[in-house]
C-alpha cells in the first residue's frame, strides 16, 4: 500500500479553479483530501480533521497562509507544512523561515513534483531510518552525521556538514539563501561571494551536479526521481 494512502492532507487555496484542479489531479492518492478556501477556513478544518500534512498558498484573503501556518505550528509543531508560492513572493517566503515551514514549491505547481515532495514527507513521517538514500550513490547517516558515497565517508567541515544537513532535511525542494545563512552562519554577516566559494568547495568534495542552484532563491540536493 502506498504510504500516501495512509495520510490525510489539508489543501488551502483561495482560487476555486486551482483548488478543484489539484484535488482532481492528486486527491485520490490520499486517505483523505480536505480543501479550505482561506487561512481562517484552513485553521478551522485543521482543528476539526487533524490532517497529517498541510499544503497552503501564501496570498489569500481573510487570513493568509503564513498566519494560518503560524497558528498550526503553535497547535502541532510536528505537522509538516508545504507552502506554494509565486517567485515574486520572495519576501513573504523569508517570513516563512521563522514560522517553521517545512517545504517550499514555486508556482505554477507541477502535480508530479508536489507528489514527489509529499512522498518524501510521508517517508519522514513513517520511517525513522538513520541512513537516508540521496540517490546517485550518496547516503546521509543521521546518527553519525556523515555524508557517504559508495561506502566512503566524505570529510566535511562543521559548516559544510550544517549545509548538507539542512539540504537533506528539505530533500527534493530548495532551501532559501537566507535560511542557509541563518542555519549555517547563525545570522552572522556573510557575503554572497563567500557563499558561492563555500558551495564550490562542497561541490569539489562531492560532484558538480550534487547540489543544484535555484537562481535568486537557494539550493537543493539533486535527487533521483523514483
Amino acid at each position: 500500500m502506498d504510504q500516501l494512502a495512509k495520510l490525510s492532507v489539508l489543501f488551502v487555496e483561495d482560487e476555486l479553479d486551482l483548488r478543484n484542479a489539484l484535488e482532481s489531479a492528486i486527491g485520490d492518492e490520499f486517505g483523505k483530501f480536505i480543501v479550505a478556501r482561506d487561512g481562517e477556513d484552513g485553521l478551522k478544518k485543521f482543528k476539526k480533521y487533524k490532517p497529517d500534512i498541510v499544503i497552503t498558498d501564501i496570498m489569500m484573503p481573510v487570513s493568509d497562509g503564513l498566519e494560518m501556518a503560524k497558528e498550526i505550528k503553535h497547535i502541532s509543531k510536528q505537522t509538516p507544512i508545504v507552502v506554494l508560492s509565486a517567485f515574486s513572493e520572495k519576501e513573504r517566503l523569508l517570513k516563512a523561515i521563522d514560522v517553521g515551514i517545512d517545504k517550499y514549491l514555486i508556482k505554477p505547481i507541477d502535480p508530479d513534483e508536489l507528489l514527489r515532495t509529499l512522498r518524501l514527507l510521508a517517508r519522514e513521517l513513517f520511517e525513522q531510518n538513520d541512513v537516508i538514500d540521496l540517490g546517485y550513490g550518496y547516503q546521509f547517516d543521521k546518527n553519525r552525521r556523515v555524508l557517504v558515497k559508495a561506502g566512503k565517508t566524505i570529510f566535511l567541515t562543521k559548516k559544510e556538514l550544517l549545509f548538507i544537513t539542512i539540504l537533506v532535511k528539505n530533500l527534493g525542494v530548495f532551501v532559501l539563501h537566507e535560511e542557509i545563512k541563518k542555519y549555517v552562519w547563525t545570522n552572522k554577516k556573510v557575503t554572497d561571494s563567500a557563499i558561492r566559494t563555500f558551495i564550490k568547495r562542497v561541490r569539489e568534495k562531492t560532484d558538480k551536479e550534487f547540489i543544484k542552484n535555484i537562481p535568486g532563491l537557494g539550493y537543493k540536493i539533486k535527487t533521483e526521481e523514483k
